[in-house]
C-alpha cells in the first residue's frame, strides 16, 4: 500500500505551510500529493507551484471538475504539468453535482456518465497527440451547429503542438454511484472513491467487477488499476474527541453538499447502512441546525470511513484497508500524523 498526501482545496486562501508539508511527505516516502477544486481555488495551479520544489513525488488532482474545462483544455494543462514535472502527473477527474455544475460553471448536468465517456475519449486523443475528432451527443470536435448556436464551418481537427512526455497520462475517475464506479473500471486507469469503507465494500467491489468485465484490452491491466482513497486520520486517546474532528465534514457533505434527492455523498454513506442517520443529518442541516446535524453523526460511522484513535488502534485498523481494493491512502494532517502514517504503512 502507498501513501498520498491530500491537500484538498483552499478556504479563504492557501493554508500556511503547504510547501513544507509536501517536502516532508516526499522525504518520508509518500508516493503522491493531491489537490482539489470546488468553486474557489483550482486544482492545477497549486499543484504546479508545489511540484516545482519537489523531485520525485507524483502530482495528482483529486479532483479536476470536468465541467470547469473542455477536455482539450484539461489535456493541455495536464500535458504541460507533465512536462514541468518530468512525467509525474496523475489526472483525477469527476463530474461534481448539479448544484456546482449548473450553478457555478453554467453547464448542463444531465447524462453525466455519457459525458464522462466522451470526455475521456477526447482526453486520450489529445494526450496521445492524435488529431482530435469526436462526434458525440454532448461533445463535438470540430464544433458543429448545436443548441441554436451557428458554426462558421471553419473548424478542423487539430493535433497538439506540444509533444507529450508520455503517450498516456494516468486518468482516474472519482465516483460514488454504482454505474460511475463501474465506468471507472471500464475506461479509466484508476478510481478515486469518497466515503469508502473497507468494512462494507461489497457494493463497490461488485460495481468494479461489472466495469472490469467491459474493460478494453488496450487499457492498463486491472492489476495496475489504481484506487486512491481519501482517508482522514486523527490520532487521539479519546475516540469521541477524535470523531468530533471528522463529524462536521461528514455532516457538511451528507447534509449540505447537494440538494435533497440529488446528493451523491448522502447516497454513498446511506449504502454503508446509515440511511436513517443520513436522513436525520440532512434534515437538520438543511433546516440550518448544523450543530445538531454534526452531533447526529455516530462514532461507528466515523470509524468505518476514517482512522481514529491511539497509534495502536490505527495500526490494527489498517489491516482492513490493506486487504481492500485500495492501493493508495490519501491522508492529511500535521507533521506528527504524516510521520506516524509513514511508520505504520511504508
Amino acid at each position: 500500500m502507498k501513501l498520498g498526501l491530500s491537500l484538498g482545496y483552499w478556504g479563504k486562501g492557501q493554508p500556511p505551510g503547504q510547501a513544507a508539508q509536501v517536502a516532508l511527505a516526499e522525504e518520508l516516502g509518500y508516493d503522491s500529493v493531491w489537490t482539489a477544486e470546488a468553486y474557489g481555488s483550482d486544482a492545477l495551479t497549486p499543484l504546479a507551484w508545489l511540484g516545482a520544489s519537489t523531485e520525485r513525488i507524483k502530482l495528482g488532482t483529486g479532483i479536476v471538475q470536468m465541467s470547469a474545462r473542455t477536455p482539450t483544455a484539461t489535456a493541455m494543462a495536464a500535458m504541460t504539468l507533465d512536462h514541468l514535472s518530468n512525467g509525474r502527473m496523475m489526472l483525477g477527474l469527476g463530474v461534481s453535482g448539479p448544484q456546482v455544475v449548473e450553478g457555478w460553471y453554467g453547464q448542463p448536468y444531465p447524462r453525466p456518465l455519457a459525458r464522462t465517456r466522451e470526455y475521456f475519449d477526447v482526453l486520450r486523443q489529445a494526450i496521445a497527440r492524435e488529431k482530435v475528432a469526436h462526434d458525440g451527443a454532448q461533445i463535438q470536435i470540430p464544433y458543429v451547429d448545436k443548441y441554436g448556436l451557428k458554426s462558421t464551418g471553419l473548424g478542423k481537427s487539430l493535433r497538439s503542438t506540444l509533444h507529450p512526455v508520455r503517450e498516456q497520462i494516468p486518468l482516474l475517475l472519482a465516483a460514488e454511484g454504482p454505474k460511475n464506479i463501474a465506468l471507472s473500471a471500464e475506461i479509466a486507469d484508476g478510481w478515486i472513491p469518497f466515503f469508502y469503507s473497507p468494512h462494507d465494500a461489497t457494493f463497490a467491489h461488485d460495481a468494479l467487477e461489472a466495469g472490469f468485465a467491459l474493460r478494453s484490452p488496450e487499457r492498463l491491466p486491472r492489476e495496475q488499476f489504481e484506487v486512491a482513497c481519501p482517508v482522514q486520520v486523527i490520532v487521539s486517546d479519546d475516540l469521541e474527541a477524535a470523531a468530533d474532528w471528522i463529524r462536521p465534514f461528514i455532516a457538511l457533505y451528507v447534509g449540505g453538499m447537494g440538494a435533497k434527492g440529488a446528493n451523491f455523498h448522502f447516497d454513498a454513506v446511506a449504502r454503508l447502512g446509515y440511511e436513517e442517520v443520513c436522513t436525520k443529518i440532512q434534515d437538520l442541516y438543511l433546516e440550518g441546525r448544523k450543530d445538531e446535524a454534526t452531533a447526529a453523526v455516530p462514532l461507528d460511522l466515523v470509524e468505518k470511513i476514517a482512522l481514529i484513535g491511539p497509534k495502536e488502534k490505527i495500526r490494527d485498523d489498517l489491516a482492513a484497508w490493506r486487504e481492500s481494493v485500495v492501493t493508495t491512502l490519501m491522508v492529511g494532517g500535521d507533521e506528527a500524523t504524516l510521520r506516524l502514517m509513514a511508520e505504520l504503512v511504508l
